[in-house]
This record gives C-alpha cells, sequence and structure tokens, in this order.
C-alpha cells in the first residue's frame, strides 16, 4: 500500500491544520493508523494512532486536546486536526499503516511509511 501525505504548510502560532493521509494500492481500512513526526535533529515520536474502527485512538501528552485524529473509510483517508499549534510543533509529520487493525504507539507497529508532510509554526 503507498501512503500520501499531505496538508502541511506554514502557520503562526495558535493555527491549525488539517493534514491528511490517503492509501492507494490497496485499503487500509483494515488496519490502524498512525501519525509520527520528527523535528531535525530528534527522532521520529509518535503523535497520534486511530484503530481500524475508528473507536480508539491514542495521543502523545503533548498534543492531547489540540490535536484530532478520525479516519473516513469510504473515502480511505485518516485525517490529523491539529489546532492551537505551536513552535514545537514544527517536524515533518509521517502517517503509517499499522500491522495490525489496532491502534499502536510505537514506530514497529506500522510497516507502510508515507513520505511526509513539512509543517512550520511561526512564533
Amino acid at each position: 500500500v503507498q501512503l500520501q501525505a499531505s496538508g502541511g504548510g506554514l502557520v503562526q502560532a495558535g493555527g491549525s491544520l488539517r493534514l491528511s493521509c490517503a492509501a492507494s494500492g490497496q485499503t487500509f481500512n483494515t488496519y490502524g493508523v498512525g501519525w509520527f513526526r520528527q523535528a531535525p535533529g530528534k527522532e521520529r515520536e509518535f503523535v497520534a494512532a486511530i484503530d481500524w474502527r475508528g473507536s480508539t485512538a491514542y495521543y502523545a501528552d503533548s498534543v492531547k486536546g489540540r490535536f484530532t485524529i478520525s479516519r473516513d473509510s469510504a473515502k480511505n483517508t485518516v485525517s490529523l486536526q491539529m489546532n492551537g499549534l505551536k513552535p514545537d510543533d514544527t517536524a515533518i509529520y509521517y502517517c503509517a499503516s499499522a500491522r495490525s487493525s489496532q491502534a499502536a504507539t510505537i514506530r514497529w507497529a506500522y510497516h507502510y511509511w508515507g513520505q511526509g508532510t513539512q509543517v512550520t509554526v511561526s512564533s
């Protein structure tokens, strides 16, 4: 399956962006999907994840209450709504398809990755 992340851009602190992850090649509707991010000089870190039914979601503490992950099975997409953005949110954001139907917070649980989309938050 090929994943395409989009929706990144430059935004001022306090602003919002909505990232989208689209799957092609095959559906990822029966798999968990996660978002990770990587800032320059830092390790890739977990941001949010959702299970195949959209009934369970996990968030990193740093984004809890500001970011919301959701999925649209009809469109074969997963979105990440990001509100209240901070300069520390600046990173390349990657979506990934899990090896199972469950939401997961660790990188090894994912085997297909998108190419990433840049999010830059100015102060």
